[in-house]
């Protein structure tokens, strides 16, 4: 699968570590950026990440900040992006399972490594059920279709 991941200075470490994973895995990673701890706005990368993954059908997200808040909200803005801010494998797996997630979020300061690894393994292995959870999905963008 081909994934896209975005942090801003404070997710940085943890998004290379969540990279390496995810190429052991055997996914394609396209990391766009950031690519230090220096200082700089996670919105520009939530949005980055977010775009990528609507124009290209299939293709999933990693994100983190610091806290994985800001980010999440950040991609959230997108139309058919469902970003989830999970801080343990069974918000992982829930997420992929009953909200159709295409993007999982992390706090570069909140979630250890170890713990970090296990919630993406979760997040990449699960898949979405499906039944009375696809009605529930459509109902999310209804407000937005209707502006």
């Amino acid at each position: 699968m081909k994934i896209y991941a975005g942090s801003d200075h404070g997710g940085f470490l943890l998004k290379q570590t969540l990279i390496r994973r995810l190429v052991e895995l055997g996914h394609k990673v396209v990391d766009l950026g950031t690519n230090s701890e220096k200082s700089c706005d996670y919105p520009d990368f939530a949005h980055a990440v977010a775009r990528e993954i609507l124009a290209d059908p299939g293709t999933m997200g990693i994100l983190t900040c610091g806290s994985g808040i800001g980010i999440s909200i950040a991609a959230n803005r997108h139309a058919g992006i469902r970003a989830a801010l999970c801080h343990n494998s069974l918000e992982a797996t829930l997420a992929r399972q009953h909200n159709d997630a295409n993007v999982l979020v992390m706090g570069g300061r909140l979630v250890g490594e170890a713990l970090a690894v296990d919630i993406l393994e979760k997040f990449f292995s699960a898949s979405f059920d499906g039944g009375r959870h696809q009605d529930r999905i459509e109902k999310i963008e209804i407000p937005l279709k209707g502006r």
